[in-house]
C-alpha cells in the first residue's frame, strides 16, 4: 500500500467520530423540538398551574367570533383605552391615521386594510374585527395572547367610534394652513 492511500483512511477514520457524535445525537438549545413564537395554538394550562402568558378567550375560532355581541359600551372610557392600545399594538402597521401606512405596514408587499374605509366604518360587524384581532389575518398577527378579551373590545370601539374622528381632527390643521399659506 502506498503511504497516500494509508494517510486516507487514517484521515477518514480520525473524521467518523466527529460526525457520528455531532448527528443526528447531539441537540443545541435553538434546534429543539418545541414550538416557535407564533407558531401553532397555545396549549392549556395544567390544572392548579398559573398562567405566565396569554389571556382566555371566549371564542376558539371565527365562526363563534360570528355570534358574539359586542359585551362592552362605546363609552369614553372604553374608546380612551382603545385608543391606548390601538397605539401601541396596530399603529406599527396600520398607522396612527389607520389607512394602513404604518412603519412597519410600508415594508409589506401588500398594505394593511385601511381601517377608514366605508367597510369597516359602516358594514362591517364588530365580532367581524374583533376576529381579526384575536385570530390575525394573512399578514396580520393574532393578538389574543396579547390582548384580554375586553381590550380588544375596546380596540374595536375605538376604531369603529373615533378613529374617523382623530384623522379629522389631525387632518384639519393641515388643510387651514394650506389654505393661508402656512400662516
Amino acid at each position: 500500500m502506498s503511504l497516500r492511500l494509508i494517510f486516507i483512511i487514517f484521515s477518514m477514520l480520525l473524521l467518523i467520530p466527529g460526525q457520528t457524535l455531532a448527528w443526528p445525537w447531539s441537540r443545541d438549545m435553538m434546534n429543539q423540538p418545541s414550538i416557535k413564537p407564533q407558531e401553532g395554538e397555545m396549549p392549556e394550562s395544567p390544572p392548579r398551574s398559573v398562567p405566565v402568558g396569554g389571556y382566555p378567550t371566549p371564542v376558539k375560532n371565527r365562526l363563534h367570533a360570528a355570534r358574539l355581541a359586542n359585551p362592552i359600551a362605546a363609552s369614553a372610557e372604553s374608546i380612551a383605552r382603545g385608543k391606548q392600545f390601538y397605539t401601541i399594538f396596530c399603529v406599527p402597521c396600520h398607522g396612527s391615521n389607520g389607512k394602513g401606512d404604518g412603519p412597519v405596514g410600508k415594508k409589506f408587499p401588500v398594505s394593511p386594510m385601511d381601517l377608514t374605509n366605508d367597510f369597516i366604518q359602516h358594514q362591517a360587524f364588530d365580532n367581524w374585527i374583533y376576529a381579526n384581532i384575536t385570530f390575525g389575518g394573512k399578514l396580520m398577527p393574532a393578538y389574543k395572547n396579547d390582548l384580554a378579551s375586553d381590550e380588544r373590545w375596546d380596540v374595536v370601539n375605538y376604531i369603529r367610534h373615533q378613529l374617523l374622528q382623530d384623522l379629522q381632527q389631525r387632518a384639519t390643521p393641515q388643510q387651514t394652513a394650506d389654505k393661508t399659506g402656512g400662516r
